[in-house]
């Protein structure tokens, strides 16, 4: 807290001007000057003019942690604990209780992100990232670990219906890693993220210090151009290599494929680089595995020992997660039918589930199935409860029992273990005797953890008003059913 009269660390994005609002004359004149021996005027750009783009981007020269986005990024090692000033501002505001969050991931790997709380900061959440140590001999892995960084950051934005987030230069000087040619991978990555999966994310902000200001400013006009103008007198200063659809680096040579069944010809067509890729170091030659098909007879003849099975389930279920790593959930994300909040009175996780969301009928019930195990991979390391909101549910919202089946059946046993309550609210009679059915005879270890909660103040006995994010519908439907909520008799109960 800001001592009385003291001015504020915090700063509001919404003050700060769009990308678009900073179109200056001078600008174009600079650009001129610089593109006029080339004319492209028969080719289109490849970063066309986009004004609704331009309005999500702002640029801010200061420390990523006063910002007051939904979620900021920390730059950082695979220990989660390096010193760089970017991370040591993060810290020192955020306070000790982030230090003691990161022991409990267990680090991450170079191109990853993982996501924390915010503590005593503007922002609710921190993504952390890894970016990769930079060697001229090894530029192109360090590409694709660098687009990885961002791309998962975003992936991660959308995912958990976050409106804005912060992204401080992932490649710190530390990595040895060119500013400028982090900067391209960093703008191609992004727009290409809020063209084709965007439209959730209100904000991204690129938050900079004084050296790398005059770098970012110079290299976003090509790849957001904020006028048809400036848009064609920046095509010829877009370098060549401007990855693939999603910005990604592509080594042309590098383009094969390896599959799983390489006799099998039946998706020849079809199927993406990235789902290909996705699948190698999975199989069991990869890994220098005993043969697969032999455990899998033995399974299904009763055969394998416990530990035996357990390996097996293990495996199954990290080539689920890498499926869900590598494939675009973004779809399923737009719904905001499971997102993460607060903590419970115990201090424990609290992940919402909307049933009224869920439309059972229409969606992909396979990408439903990787989309719930990549938001809840790093949320069950630890112990967690579940909201359910079955408020005003229809028939085409009911999850099949099938489908909660297979899914029970493929998560990992942390899932299973590190749930501590299951919190059903506004259970109607038919829904509480079809979970009695399927907690008895379908799986094992969940009717004990099911509490069923008739309105919102016996939910909030157990999780405070101000730490869970209740959809407006269902508070409506709260108040109408029983009564305005008081905290005075939440307090009591």
């Amino acid at each position: 807290m800001d001592p009385l009269g003291a001015r504020s660390h915090i700063v509001d994005i919404q003050t700060l001007a769009t990308w678009q609002q900073q179109l200056v004359e001078d600008n174009l004149e600079k650009l001129e000057q610089s593109g006029s021996n080339s004319s492209h005027d028969g080719f289109p750009s490849p970063f066309p003019f986009r004004a609704d783009i331009n309005h999500k981007i702002l640029l801010y020269t200061g420390s990523v942690a006063h910002l007051n986005c939904t979620a900021i990024v920390n730059t950082s090692n695979e220990s989660l604990n390096d010193k760089n000033p970017i991370s040591d501002g993060i810290h020192q505001l955020a306070g000790p209780e982030l230090r003691d969050e990161l022991l409990k991931l267990k680090g991450c790997r170079t191109g990853e992100a993982k996501l924390t709380k915010g503590f005593n900061l503007a922002a609710r959440f921190i993504i952390h990232t890894v970016g990769p140590k930079y060697k001229s001999k090894y530029r192109t892995a360090a590409e694709s670990s660098l687009y990885s960084c961002y791309r998962n950051i975003m992936q991660l934005a959308a995912e958990q219906s976050m409106s804005s987030v912060a992204l401080c230069v992932v490649s710190t000087a530390k990595r040895g890693y060119p500013l400028e040619g982090a900067t391209h991978i960093a703008f191609r990555t992004v727009r290409r993220f809020l063209e084709n999966h965007g439209n959730s994310i209100e904000h991204v902000v690129f938050a900079v210090s004084e050296f790398e200001e005059s770098v970012y400013r110079r290299l976003l006009p090509l790849y957001y151009p904020r006028s048809e103008e400036e848009e064609r007198l920046c095509l010829p200063l877009i370098p060549a290599d401007i990855g693939n659809a999603e910005g990604e680096p592509v080594v042309p040579e590098r383009q094969i494929r390896i599959a799983e069944k390489p006799g099998s010809l039946e998706d020849e067509c079809d199927g993406s680089l990235e789902s290909d890729l996705s699948q190698v170091g999975n199989h069991a030659f990869a890994r220098m595995e005993a043969d697969v098909d032999k455990q899998r007879k033995l399974i299904l003849q009763g055969h394998m020992t416990e530990a035996a099975t357990q390996k097996q389930h293990q495996r199954n279920y990290g080539r689920w997660l890498c499926r869900a790593r590598a494939e675009d959930l973004s779809d399923i994300a737009s719904l905001k039918a499971l997102y993460q909040t607060g903590v419970d009175m115990c201090g424990r996780t609290v992940m919402v589930l909307v049933g009224r969301n869920i439309p059972v009928t229409l969606i992909d019930q396979e990408k439903a199935l990787l989309y719930f195990i990549h938001v809840m991979d790093h949320i069950t390391v630890k112990e967690y409860v579940m909201v359910y909101f079955h408020t005003l549910t229809a028939e085409h919202n009911h999850l099949d029992s099938d489908f909660l089946k297979t899914l029970y059946n493929i998560v990992d046993n942390k899932f299973k273990k590190n749930l501590k309550a299951f919190y059903f609210v506004h259970p109607t009679f038919r829904s509480k005797v079809s979970t009695w059915f399927f907690t008895t005879f379908s799986v094992s270890g969940v009717k004990e953890k099911v509490r069923y909660l008739d309105n919102l103040q016996q939910l909030f006995s157990c999780i405070k008003p101000e730490e869970i994010d209740i959809p407006p519908f269902v508070l409506e439907y709260d108040t109408r059913v029983n009564g305005r909520f008081s905290p005075a008799e939440a307090s009591g109960l």
